[in-house]
């Protein structure tokens, strides 16, 4: 049933309750009370407009037509002042919605009280000055994007939650989410920055160095995350060996023989292998882009056998997998486990620990999972499975491409990118549907309907953009090298780049609608058909537009928290729904609820194919450092079975005592030292999964809930 009213002269269009005629006659009334006697019309006139408004179909009416439907009423019962009073009100009403909407925001941002804004992001440290100008920023393009850029209906469902659109605090600016970059391109070929002509390196160190300003630029003209595929730097590592014994044999050719020559080249290889990589976590966790924040940059840890560096390669994934294990120093001097850069390693044959040639690779990256959490784990088997037999890295956190050839009929995936995201809230379809299934069935297509015109906006506006918005991005390699002046949208189209529909909380809307978890086999059936009918959804968009729609598991890291808090105070404490506090990712098992490791990864993996835009699965697990051997059989298992999918531990550290452990969240939501009792964010290092990425400037309300909820699956 739809509620139909006017507040003010503003319609208002909720699904909830019985349709209440009485607000649209009182916005009538309003306007009828300020004019003379003779002017005014009478309540069976009012009652007459309304009930013509009814009988157009007043549910499929927007705001505006029907205050021209009652100013043309008015008009024709020969009310001209009443009228005219009418459209005053309706213009001074208008005024009132589209006013300026960010002091207060603003205010509490600098003042420190703006917790929304302040915790949305956990790897953004809202006391700093640099980073409070881009959240200020962020509030005026959301503000603008809420009243003046999208169609009233979008930035209506938005509010309610029907949708969020994501990133609105860049939405003013012509730039995308995130992209996997071609750096290889980039790093062979040369590229600019700052208008200055970087040419291709002649050393492994160069070219790190070069890497992590290549990621420091993209960053900052992009709002999402971005990856790097590690293995194209193993020619550099080459170029260094070779240029080492170059100049010993020219130096010292006559007095030492060919074996010490090649083993002090080497030496000084490895020296400079140690350097570069040390070169790349420095910059990257020191860097500071125009978004606040560290770079958000994975980096695609992947043997390739026929790779002629395959060898180099090697020991540049061994080099950044110990220097994780290390960790890096915080403020006190003390290694601890910093969020960035974010590791994927792949699985493959020759290293899914079955006696291949690389298992002592994996067997360090095991280490290296249980001490800092990092690397995540890609099966390359499961993956050709699901994309035309092709393995390549997400980018960011999760967010994959479709297959695209290129016309000489070879598969492209660097230098791609994603266009941006919208995503749908599934526990409030579940919460209005009421278990009625006809009912459910109507509101996610009118709810998709929405969703797609959502991200048709989203579309829209990076189209007519220049390559001169971002250099980096459109003209010097990231992603493309076109001309100055020439438009990005050849890149838009035909599948290049993907959009994507998200989504939250198949749990909850299971449980809502069958009265069972989704991991229940009836619950199973009604989340399964969810999903499909989710991709179809993507997949027919695709078809009809030749735009990249892909179905895309939404991380949520201030969204579980945010949808949940709208339901909760539009429909009250729901069990097990709106009163925790928190949705749950995605098409993830409950956060509470207790299944093993295995089953947990063998049960998200059927979602996992058929949410193509974007996926991950994790397990919580205990400290695993003295028994690494479980991990490993755990690794072997994620080969097998499951396309991407990561580990969660505890890796804390108290700088007032010293505590190295877990720091627990107590009754109060108080993160707390466990042995000397220390709260103070300050004074403590705390590093969390908050999605696929890892956080460590604390959560809002609803997340932290939910990272106190986690149970443990091993």
């Amino acid at each position: 049933e739809i509620l139909i009213g006017l507040v003010g002269s503003e319609m208002c269009i909720r699904d909830r309750v019985n349709y209440d005629r009485n607000k649209i006659i009182i916005a009538i009334q309003k306007a009828n009370d300020e004019v003379p006697f003779n002017e005014k019309i009478s309540d069976e006139k009012i009652h007459g407009i309304v009930a013509s408004i009814e009988k157009l179909g007043a549910g499929t009416l927007q705001v505006e037509e029907i205050q021209d439907i009652i100013e043309q009423k008015l008009m024709a019962e020969r009310k001209f002042v009443l009228a005219k009073t009418y459209i005053i009100y309706r213009y001074q009403r208008e005024m009132v919605r589209k006013s300026n909407t960010t002091d207060e925001s603003i205010l509490g941002l600098i003042q420190q009280t703006n917790k929304y804004a302040m915790e949305e992001n956990s790897n953004k440290n809202a006391a700093v000055a640099s980073t409070q100008r881009d959240l200020i920023a962020g509030e005026v393009s959301r503000d603008l994007t809420k009243r003046l850029l999208l169609p009233e209906k979008i930035s209506k469902a938005h509010e309610e939650g029907i949708l969020h659109f994501h990133d609105a605090d860049y939405y003013v600016q012509s730039i995308f989410n995130c992209c996997l970059i071609n750096i290889s391109d980039m790093l062979d070929n040369g590229t600019v920055m700052n208008g200055k002509m970087i040419e291709s390196p002649k050393s492994f160190q160069v070219a790190c160095t070069v890497m992590t300003q290549i990621i420091s630029a993209v960053a900052s003209s992009q709002y999402g995350g971005q990856s790097v595929d590690i293995s194209h730097l193993g020619k550099y590592l080459r170029k260094t060996k070779e240029k080492f014994l170059k100049h010993y044999t020219e130096t010292f050719g006559d007095t030492l023989s060919a074996e010490q020559i090649q083993k002090i080249a080497s030496d000084r290889m490895k020296d400079e292998l140690k350097a570069g990589v040390q070169t790349i976590q420095y910059q990257i966790n020191t860097l500071m882009t125009t978004n606040g924040q560290s770079p958000f940059v994975t980096l695609f840890l992947n043997l390739k056998e026929d790779d002629p560096y395959v060898e180099e390669v090697a020991l540049i994934i061994e080099e950044i997998l110990k220097q994780r294990i290390q960790g890096i120093k915080n403020k006190s001097g003390v290694y601890v486990t910093p969020a960035f850069p974010k590791l994927i390693y792949v699985l493959d044959e020759h290293n899914c620990l079955k006696g291949g040639k690389y298992d002592y690779l994996t067997r360090l990256a095991v280490e290296c999972s249980s001490k800092r959490m990092y690397p995540d784990y890609i099966s390359a088997k499961k993956m050709r499975e699901n994309y035309d037999g092709e393995v390549f890295s997400c980018m960011g956190c999760r967010s994959f491409l479709s297959p695209w050839k290129d016309e000489n009929g070879n598969y492209k995936w660097e230098g791609r990118f994603n266009q941006g995201v919208v995503s749908l809230n599934l526990p409030q379809i579940g919460i209005i549907a009421q278990g009625n299934e006809e009912r459910f069935w109507e509101l996610m297509e009118e709810r998709l309907s929405l969703c797609f015109e959502a991200l048709m906006c989203r579309h829209k506006s990076l189209e007519g953009t220049l390559s001169d918005v971002s250099p980096i991005h459109w003209q010097y390699g990231a992603i493309a090298r076109l001309e100055p002046g020439q438009t990005i949208d050849s890149l838009l189209h035909g599948g290049y780049s993907t959009i994507s529909l998200g989504y939250i909380g198949l749990y909850e809307v299971t449980k809502l609608m069958t009265g069972v978890s989704h991991t229940n086999p009836k619950g199973t059936a009604f989340a399964m058909k969810v999903m499909r009918r989710l991709r179809e959804a993507c997949d027919t968009w695709k078809r009809n537009t030749g735009i990249g729609f892909g179905l895309y598991g939404t991380p949520a890291e201030s969204l579980c928290y945010r949808f949940a808090e709208i339901d909760r105070k539009k429909f009250g404490d729901i069990e097990d729904i709106t009163d925790k506090g928190y949705y749950t990712n995605s098409y993830h098992v409950d956060v509470r609820e207790k299944i093993d490791a295995f089953s947990k990864f063998k049960f998200e993996s059927q979602f996992q194919n058929i949410s193509n835009g974007g996926a991950i699965s994790y397990v919580e697990i205990p400290n695993l450092r003295h028994n690494l051997p479980a991990l490993e059989e755990m690794v072997k298992y994620i080969y097998d079975n499951i396309q991407y999918a990561e580990f969660n531990t505890k890796s804390d550290y108290c700088q007032v005592c010293g505590y190295d452990g877990e720091i627990i969240i107590n009754d109060n939501l108080e993160w707390e030292c466990p042995q000397c009792h220390n709260k103070d964010h300050n004074k403590m290092n705390v590093t969390r999964r908050t999605c696929g990425y890892l956080g460590e400037n604390f959560w809002n309300v609803g997340k932290t809930k939910e990272i106190k909820a986690r149970v443990l699956h091993i």
